[in-house]
């Protein structure tokens, strides 16, 4: 996007800002741990004084890649934490009804994640920008945040993606190196991700109201 994102101003707030809030203002969330760059930690600062959080929170450094972020992140919760929710910082309009679904679900399996059904006609295209075959959506979800685990759970996954090598684009992919299932959780439509600028748009409609 030529910036980064997650401090573009929307509706009054930086986009991380309305994610931190989200968080810090749901009722079963009891601290938040932002993994963050390391020439990011002053401009993270500085958005705390501003939404002022009433929830501990605690800044920690990310790695090279997800997993290794993603990592850091478990190793600063607090030692009696029980479950995780793990947050794009670029989806700042998730409704608190779907982290309390999505937690709750967690909670009776151990794992789950927010999720939209696919509503969109798929095609697969053969590598030359024309269409090989139609692609049966009946059974496809689009992956969104939160993702909450047991935090035994994670730890566990995320130590099979160690020892695999394995490279993930979400963590939902690491519970599937141990066989555990991930609960999907509709979460609806009103939960994007910051992308594009066009997103910024909706993004800015979704969140005054």
């Amino acid at each position: 996007m030529g910036a980064d994102k997650l401090f573009l101003e929307v509706a009054g707030l930086p986009v991380v800002g309305h994610t931190w809030r989200r968080f810090d203002s749901h009722p079963e969330i009891d601290e938040v741990v932002l993994v963050i760059r390391e020439n990011a930690r002053a401009d993270f600062e500085a958005l705390a004084k501003q939404i002022a959080p009433t929830k501990p929170h605690r800044f920690v450094e990310g790695g090279e890649e997800r997993q290794h972020s993603v990592g850091n992140g478990l190793a600063a919760v607090h030692a009696d934490c029980q479950f995780v929710a793990i947050q794009d910082g670029a989806r700042p309009c998730t409704p608190n009804e779907a982290i309390t679904d999505t937690l709750a679900a967690a909670r009776e399996g151990g794992a789950a994640v927010t999720a939209g059904k696919v509503v969109d006609t798929l095609k697969e295209s053969d590598g030359t920008g024309r269409i090989a075959r139609n692609v049966d959506r009946t059974y496809l979800w689009a992956v969104q945040t939160p993702q909450i685990f047991a935090l035994e759970i994670i730890q566990r996954a995320m130590a099979a993606v160690r020892e695999q090598d394995a490279a993930i684009t979400d963590d939902t992919a690491a519970c599937e190196l141990i066989g555990q299932p991930v609960a999907l959780v509709d979460g609806g439509s009103a939960n994007p991700k910051v992308t594009t600028s066009s997103d910024l748009l909706l993004v800015e409609l979704l969140l005054r109201q």
